[in-house]
């Protein structure tokens, strides 16, 4: 059997505790990275609209941490400020390769001086904090939303019936 002076087992001590913590470290971070992504949310970037009274188009601009359909916006939607579901876009697919993605919905029926949001859904962690407030009227800007505000609308049909990609 090899004798080994104390000073040899430290040292093996620490350069296998050092190897131990590295890997450990690396899975944390690719852990918070995720995490970090995956809360972050649907984030929508622009709203703009055309057509006339009930019958508008939205086009809504989107970025969001797509991996597949394992983590993807799965629908955009218009509410009113009572939390009402006035109109929603399924996303049928995660959009890896095409951030940020614009979709257009229609038609949806307000009238040019209705309070709306509009939010967007993650199909793994739900609602965001970000929302576009305003009305055809004057315009939409961005709007800190609670993720909590109407969350019952996350059960209420239309709902995505899969992802094709």
């Amino acid at each position: 059997m090899l004798k080994m002076l104390p000073f040899h087992w430290i040292l093996i001590s620490f350069l296998l505790a050092c190897n131990s913590s590295d890997e450990e470290g690396n899975q944390g971070e690719e852990e918070s990275e995720m995490i970090s992504e995956t809360t972050q949310g649907a984030v929508i970037t622009a709203v703009s609209f055309s057509g006339s009274e009930n019958a508008y188009t939205f086009q809504v601009t989107i970025s969001s941490p797509d991996l597949g359909c394992n983590q993807y916006a799965d629908w955009w939607e218009v509410i009113d400020t009572d939390g009402n579901l006035i109109y929603r876009r399924i996303l049928a697919h995660s959009h890896v390769d095409e951030q940020p993605f614009t979709r257009s919905g229609v038609p949806v029926q307000i009238a040019p001086d209705t309070e709306v949001y509009v939010r967007a859904h993650m199909n793994n962690s739900g609602f965001g904090a970000n929302a576009f407030h305003g009305n055809v009227s004057a315009g939409f800007n961005a709007f800190d939303l609670s993720p909590d505000f109407a969350a019952n609308l996350e059960n209420q049909q239309p709902l995505p019936s899969g992802c094709a990609f």
